[in-house]
């Protein structure tokens, strides 16, 4: 048996006041990887929008939810946490329903940071906290050629798309 799940998440950007770290400190969490970058995006967690949209889609595949289900943003328990620690949380829910992945597939939609010279170590922190192939995890990113809110800059959205197997 196979099943698809899909999974989206967006997060907007925030400006951090004066008394904040200084703007050259700044970064995003994208696949695990912190990516330079001039603002911040607001989130109760580490605010991976990768890794959000990803967890999604194995949790609706599997058909156990959804993040915010197991991963409360009303606990202060994952305040801060990284989402790379999700990840690896929803795929012990998987092997514990017997499911394994056949692949992901997922797109950035950004505007800005560019997304290439990281894309390579974003595959390998989620085969590694997959337990999988980097062969089964592709991310691809696009702009909306400054259309909409990610064109303008306001925040990143990501979209993801798994195939889980059962396991005999």
């Amino acid at each position: 048996m196979m099943r698809i799940g899909q999974g989206f998440d967006v997060h907007a950007f925030v400006d951090l006041t004066a008394d904040c770290e200084a703007e050259s400190n700044l970064s995003i969490v994208l696949g695990g990887v912190n990516i330079p970058f001039s603002r911040t995006l607001l989130a109760h967690s580490d605010g991976d929008v990768l890794l959000h949209a990803l967890c999604d889609a194995l949790l609706g595949a599997a058909g156990l939810g959804d993040i915010g289900r197991h991963f409360p943003d009303t606990d202060s328990r994952y305040r801060n946490i990284s989402s790379r620690h999700l990840l690896r949380e929803v795929m012990a829910l998987l092997t514990k329903n017997k499911w394994q992945l056949g692949n992901a597939d997922m797109t950035i939609i950004a505007q800005a940071p560019r997304m290439a010279p990281h894309r390579a170590a974003m595959v390998e922190n989620i085969a590694a906290d997959m337990a999988c192939r980097c062969e089964q995890v592709n991310i691809k990113a696009t702009t909306t050629e400054t259309l909409g809110f990610t064109g303008r800059g306001e925040g990143i959205a990501c979209m993801a798309t798994v195939l889980l197997e059962a396991l005999d």
